[in-house]
């Protein structure tokens, strides 16, 4: 039965998660709430508190994997969703944005006034409060490039505090939201700064082919042009979420693609007896080297269909492994685990786990 509170807060028991997720997967909360307000929010963390209940804040539910066993403890389900706030500011424009504002409609937003800066992470699901956490990216995009503030609750002190660009401590999907202060703070409202000279970013390879023959006769695509083809990119891929297909039963890419050393590159070639250009890499942060994980799954033997049992890899995209109807956090589990274990153990690379994970699988 819901548990009465202020007006603006009502808490619910026993709600089931998988609806949540994308995934479609996840036992029951043991207590839920939608969180409208900040006000809402506050008063939410003080009754966790009294009760002794650990938090989760939920948003889209596109990068979650939650147990079968659900979650022990109180769901807070971001729905933060008041009117985004533009203030131009010279060249650039800075535009406020809730928490609970649907990813993409943001993106659409943002290009149908001919803004570039965030065309290419068009079609990513989830909501904006999300996009800071994982420093979402795509398409030779990331978010931490526009992000120029973000909004949250303190949770040591219970205070809304408003952190800058460098204190979000961003790198490859990471930030201090899930690193070093992970569980610290719950971002409530984004600040985007865009460059109102900036074109459109086309390096990334499907793209530059995409438009190659306009790119060719001088002409510079519209970030319109590009949200357009990066969904059409990210469909034909299975990277859409589409409502009834199988392949979008999924939480994205499941793993990171490993950063290593040079030397780990060259070894690895070494191993393989082939050359490092033949292996799909390109360069990262510090001198070091990006490997595809895709690359590495499908030399494992992980390819695109694979399955088992009830869950498996989606049809259009290896690092994209699904539900195929009736799977299990455990079949999920499986999965990861199986393909974890190969790769480990031909190439000697562990493969990190995107999703973010609720409770023991």
């Amino acid at each position: 039965m819901p548990t009465p509170l202020s007006p603006d807060l009502r808490i619910l028991e026993s709600v089931a998660l998988a609806p949540y997720t994308t995934f479609q997967i996840g036992g029951p909360a043991r207590f839920f709430c939608e969180i409208h307000a900040e006000s809402a929010l506050l008063e939410a963390v003080q009754f966790a508190r009294q009760q002794g209940l650990a938090i989760f804040v939920l948003g889209g539910g596109s990068n979650l994997l939650v147990s079968d066993a659900g979650f022990n403890g109180l769901v807070l389900h971001l729905a933060i969703d008041t009117p985004a706030r533009t203030t131009p500011n010279d060249r650039y424009v800075d535009i406020t944005v809730p928490a609970g504002l649907d990813w993409n409609a943001f993106v659409l937003q943002v290009c149908e006034h001919g803004i570039s800066g965030v065309e290419c992470l068009a079609g990513i699901p989830g909501m904006v409060g999300g996009s800071p956490i994982q420093n979402i990216g795509a398409y030779g995009q990331e978010v931490a490039n526009t992000i120029h503030s973000v909004r949250a609750l303190d949770l040591e002190t219970l205070t809304f505090v408003s952190l800058s660009r460098e204190a979000c401590g961003f790198a490859y999907r990471r930030s201090i939201f899930n690193s070093t202060h992970r569980g610290r703070y719950i971002v409530i409202q984004v600040t985007f700064r865009f460059d109102a000279t900036a074109t459109p970013n086309l390096t990334y390879t499907d793209l530059a082919k995409h438009f190659a023959a306009q790119l060719e006769s001088g002409q510079t695509p519209k970030p319109m042009e590009v949200y357009d083809a990066v969904r059409a990119i990210r469909y034909n891929k299975g990277m859409l979420v589409v409502e009834g297909e199988q392949d979008s039963r999924s939480a994205g890419s499941f793993f990171k693609n490993p950063v290593v050393s040079s030397a780990t590159l060259d070894l690895l070639a070494a191993n393989l007896a082939i050359e490092p250009t033949s292996i799909a890499h390109w360069p990262a942060e510090r001198g070091q080297i990006k490997l595809a994980a895709a690359w590495l799954l499908e030399r494992a033997g992980f390819h695109k269909g694979f399955t088992l049992g009830e869950a498996g890899i989606s049809s259009r995209h290896t690092l994209a492994l699904i539900n195929r109807g009736h799977a299990t956090a455990r079949d999920i589990a499986t999965l990861r685990d199986t393909i974890q274990q190969e790769v480990k153990s031909r190439f000697n690379i562990q493969l990190e786990q995107e999703p973010v994970q609720i409770g023991d699988v």
